[in-house]
């Protein structure tokens, strides 16, 4: 059966998908408001989230723009790099994993609440002690953050955290150790859930490819693996000491 296409046309590459690239998908769609930019790259406010972006990895004038933007010795998160170019010094690198919603039950928790700036102060002790990820006082601006209390106190939470166009991450899951295995995250999770497919979007997450217990979890719900990808912390060139060359 033909479909009209020549036989020797050449086919079109497949245009690169929106989570390739969340963090500028984020700062250049519906998280524009928060975005700090020069050309090629863009990041957000120090006490919002240590994410940086670039257009694209690959290009070197994204990375100069990336230097300009963060000023010379500065510490930058930057996700989806496998390498950085030379001068930038690699602080700390990871693996890690992206998952999609593919199959989850997303329903609302009637126990959660939703969590907003008074609330800070002791969302930043559960992170501490949890150790979920970075969270900054901002952080909860990015989008809706629920929590359980018992008696009073936040035992477990999970919110919001890169929006792009289409899709929205769940981040920041977390519980109490003292509270662990009542299923608080998954309850959680599944809330958060319902509100971004309340907006016709689609949640997805990251996890650290080492963190084989969270991501069993996530799929065994009704995630599943899309990519793997890179995270680095870097330093920009130029810091003090550095010899001008």
């Amino acid at each position: 059966m033909s479909l009209g296409i020549p036989a020797d046309r050449p086919q079109s590459p497949a245009a690169p998908h929106v989570l390739d690239n969340p963090a500028w998908a984020a700062l250049t769609g519906p998280h524009a408001r928060f975005a700090e930019r020069v050309g090629r790259a863009a990041r957000y406010p120090a006490d919002v989230s240590p994410f940086t972006a670039l257009s694209d990895p690959a290009d070197p004038r994204a990375w100069r723009d990336l230097a300009a933007l963060a000023g010379p010795g500065a510490a930058v998160a930057v996700t989806g790099a496998r390498k950085p170019p030379d001068g930038w010094e690699l602080v700390e690198g990871g693996a890690g994993v992206q998952l999609v919603d593919t199959s989850l039950r997303a329903e609302p928790a009637p126990e959660a609440v939703r969590l907003g700036p008074a609330d800070v102060p002791e969302i930043l002790e559960l992170i501490a002690l949890t150790q979920p990820g970075p969270f900054l006082p901002r952080t909860v601006e990015l989008g809706t953050y629920l929590g359980i209390r018992d008696g009073g106190r936040l035992i477990a939470m999970a919110g919001e955290r890169l929006r792009t166009p289409g899709w929205t991450e769940i981040s920041a899951v977390c519980t109490h150790p003292g509270h662990r295995g009542r299923g608080l995250a998954t309850r959680l999770v599944r809330a958060v859930a319902a509100g971004i497919r309340g907006r016709r979007e689609t949640p997805f997450l990251h996890a650290a490819a080492v963190n084989t217990g969270a991501i069993r979890l996530y799929e065994s719900i009704g995630f599943t693996l899309r990519r793997r990808t890179t995270f680095l912390f870097l330093r920009t060139p130029g810091g003090p000491g550095e010899q001008a060359g």
